[in-house]
């Protein structure tokens, strides 16, 4: 195994004194540090009266897989490699995966510096069950991409933790509504540990009307999973979808399982439509 080592550390998600002690010291010893944002870095170092001790690269979304390699070769020769993104851990909907699994593969040690997490922080505020969540990150911003994620997710037993960018807020709610239904609680975590923090709780229908007036800051978002036997969109697509190869028209099917089930119209017909494209070769 390489003496070299990858150090991946948490930082703030809002509040630099939350920041970990072990946080300074790595910045300050570490050969090089990868950072997601260089100039952030900077500001971080600033609050913390720090100034890196080794080269600064930025390794961000756009550049990582074509800078994997040349950090990779640095951990060989027996580099410590602190890597940061702009606020939590990396890799977590961060860059950093790709990083990861290269030095995995090569026999590199992998270690890291823990810290805040917006997801745990979030769980732990929203007031719905902890004991058992799953992370599902960003959806997808197409409506009927998002439309299929969240119907497969509807019969999800399990809390569930989403990050969302704040002007696809109401939209993200609005279709958690037509999935999961009007009723399921959920709670929208707004700029955690930050001056204006806000954690507002309700149905998911309830908290998208608010979202429609508009919301700024990072957004977490956590939904009650599912409790009992739940007809979701997901369990109804065969169905639609053999009725359709018989002869009937989309529109019809969809509208008659919709009056059936209770589910959106809307929804049903927009899950149809994004599995057709997941299919296409």
């Amino acid at each position: 195994m390489s003496d070299g080592v990858l150090v991946l550390a948490a930082t703030p998600i809002g509040d630099p004194r939350d920041a970990a002690p072990r946080l300074a010291e790595e910045l300050r010893t570490a050969d090089v540090v990868a950072a997601e944002d260089t100039r952030r870095l900077r500001r971080l170092c600033g609050d913390l009266g720090v100034e890196p001790g080794g080269k600064v690269i930025s390794f961000h979304e756009h550049n990582e897989a074509e800078r994997t390699p040349d950090v990779v070769e640095r951990l060989r020769r027996g580099d410590r490699v602190l890597v940061v993104t702009d606020a939590g851990m990396p890799s977590v909907s961060d860059p950093g995966y790709r990083l990861v699994s290269a030095a995995v593969e090569a026999g590199i040690r992998v270690t890291g510096v823990p810290g805040p997490s917006a997801v745990l922080m979030a769980l732990a505020v929203s007031g719905l069950p902890v004991d058992r969540f799953c992370f599902e990150g960003f959806l997808p911003r197409k409506n009927g991409e998002r439309a299929s994620t969240l119907a497969a997710l509807a019969r999800e037993p399990r809390t569930m933790v989403f990050f969302e960018a704040p002007h696809r807020l109401d939209r993200a709610l609005a279709a958690m509504a037509e999935a999961f239904g009007p009723d399921r609680p959920a709670a929208v975590c707004r700029e955690l540990t930050k001056t204006y923090e806000e954690v507002r709780r309700g149905p998911v229908a309830e908290l998208a009307a608010w979202a429609a007036e508009g919301v700024r800051g990072e957004i977490t978002v956590v939904v009650a999973g599912a409790t009992g036997p739940v007809t979701d969109v997901a369990s109804e697509l065969d169905g639609i979808r053999a009725r359709v190869a018989a002869g009937e028209r989309l529109k019809d099917v969809c509208a008659e399982v919709a009056a059936e089930t209770g589910l959106s119209r809307k929804a049903l017909y927009d899950a149809v439509l994004a599995a057709r494209v997941a299919e296409r070769p």
